[in-house]
Formats: C-alpha cells, structure tokens, sequence
C-alpha cells in the first residue's frame, strides 16, 4: 500500500518534472556569477541549541554542498545558520575560511556580542545576521544592544534576514529600515498557505518594495502548504513580486537540505523548479548573478574552484 508520504513525494516529482521536461539545462561561465543563496550547512555532531523546533536525522556537511554547487554550476553558495545551533557557528565559520572564494554566511548573535566579534565574522566571510523569530517573540530592535548592533551593521554594509510570518513583518521591518540596514525577506515572505498572495502580510511585504532597502528570496516554496500548493503559490506571487522589487531585489536558494522536508524535496527538485520560475537565462543571470553578487559581497568573478 502507498503511504501518504510516498505519495506525496511522488505527486511533487511528476509536478516538477512536468513543468520543467521542456527547459535547457542552465550552466554558468566564470564571467558569469551563479550564486545558490540560500542553503545549511551541520553536522550531527554539533551542540543543539536549547530552544529548536527540529532536529534533522542526517548531516549536511559542506563538501556535500559544494559537490552539489559543482554539479549544478554554481559558483559560489550562501550558507545561513540553522536555528538548531543558535549562536553557535563554530562550524560555519570555519568552513567560510577553508573556501572564502566559493561561500558566503549569514550568522545569528546574541544582540549583547562586541562589536569586535562581529568584525570577527565580517572578516571570516559573513554578511549578515538572521532573525529566525518562528516560535520566538519579536526581538526588541528598539533597545540599546540591537541600535548599537543595527548601527554597525550599516556601517560595515551587512543586512538582516528575516524568517517570520507575513503577518508579522510589520512590526519587525520598520526599525531595521529605519536603521538603514538592508532587510532580505526568506522564503517568499511565509504567508499563510490558506491566503496565499492574499494575505495582508504578503500583501505589506509588496508595499516594501518601493523602500528599495528590501530585497526577498524566492526559495522554498514547498513551506507554504507543501510542493503542491506551495507551487501553485510561487507562480502567483513571483510577477507581483516582479512588478513590487524588480529581479535586482529577488534571490534564489535552494534550501538545501530541505530540513522537515527531506523526505519530499531534493537539490535536484528545488533546482528544477528554479528553472521553471525563472526560464529567461537573462532573469537569471540577474537572480542568481548579479543580484547576490553584490548583496553578499562576492568578488566580481570568482574561480571555477576553491
């Protein structure tokens, strides 16, 4: 008999392959950036935060994700610190240093840390810090250790990403703007699957656009009521977001290793449906070149290697 999950599974690979069966093949030039900016990186051997809401079974070491970079031609990769290690990105960090020319991070702290830990991580190749808030109350930006944190973010030209609610961002984003410090908005703005592009908070997500402060990544679609749904979603939301941001405010990712989802997504699947999103090569030089070239402060052209 056919469980649930096999179904699912199966239903979310003759989706992706029905939709993707007519596309080329995507491959980038040294001249040409392509850059997978969002994706984890752990090992099962790594002190679990006290506060998580998952724990995945398997690792996702960096020399599986830099094999995935190579064989879907990527040159370069943004590794964002999973909630389940906190703020403890010993592991992050030391993969940035070993390849500096391939990875980019994005850390979470502890508002109280010292400007010089940041500078820390500035130099071991992060550029910004995430506000994973799912589960979590909003964090008081209006305190002096946040304005000190947001002040020097500014400064040294880094950007918060935020993972929350759609109808949640508008009481978060106004005071990391306000700051002038660049906001990246994960995984399409999470609204509410039942919503869709009609949740208010979707829908204030778009009005962010003209800030041109706001930039959303275009990821994980699966997280808003499953492969199926999710999907049916992405392709309403991608023109508005078009029209809202223009491509120079939107990212893709691959989510890789689809935590939760492990059992119904690949690198493979969310590669595809890329594809489909974005069929224009000039879109995506524009998605996955130049736009998180610049953001996550890649070098203009980077090896083939490394």
């Amino acid at each position: 008999m056919t469980t649930r999950r096999e179904f699912v599974r199966t239903s979310a690979k003759a989706f992706t392959t029905m939709i993707v069966s007519s596309l080329p093949a995507f491959a980038a030039t040294e001249q040409q950036a392509a850059i997978d900016a969002h994706a984890h990186i752990f090992t099962n051997h790594l002190h679990i935060a006290r506060f998580h809401r998952y724990i995945p079974n398997e690792s996702a070491p960096v020399e599986e994700f830099l094999a995935l970079l190579r064989k879907f031609h990527f040159t370069g990769g943004v590794n964002i610190q999973p909630s389940f290690l906190g703020t403890d990105d010993s592991y992050l960090l030391s993969c940035l240093r070993e390849h500096p020319h391939r990875l980019r991070g994005v850390i979470v702290i502890d508002p109280k840390t010292g400007l010089e830990t940041i500078e820390h991580h500035r130099q071991a190749g992060c550029t910004g810090v995430r506000l994973n808030l799912f589960g979590l109350p909003d964090p008081p930006l209006a305190d002096p250790d946040w304005t000190r944190i947001l002040s020097h973010m500014k400064a040294i030209g880094w950007h918060v990403e935020l993972h929350v609610e759609a109808r949640r961002i508008h009481e978060i984003a106004p005071p990391i703007l306000h700051a002038g410090v660049p906001l990246v908005v994960d995984h399409f703005g999470r609204p509410d699957p039942a919503l869709g592009i009609a949740d208010p908070g979707f829908q204030y997500l778009l009005s962010l656009g003209s800030t041109r402060q706001v930039w959303v990544k275009t990821s994980a679609y699966y997280r808003t009521g499953g492969p199926v749904r999710g999907a049916q979603f992405a392709f309403a939301a991608l023109p508005l977001l078009k029209q809202h941001f223009g491509l120079d405010r939107m990212l893709w990712g691959s989510d890789w290793p689809h935590t939760q989802f492990e059992n119904v997504m690949s690198y493979q699947e969310a590669y595809n449906f890329m594809l489909r999103m974005y069929p224009d090569p000039a879109e995506r030089s524009i998605v996955l070149g130049s736009t998180p070239e610049r953001l996550y402060h890649f070098p203009a052209r980077m090896p083939s290697h490394g």
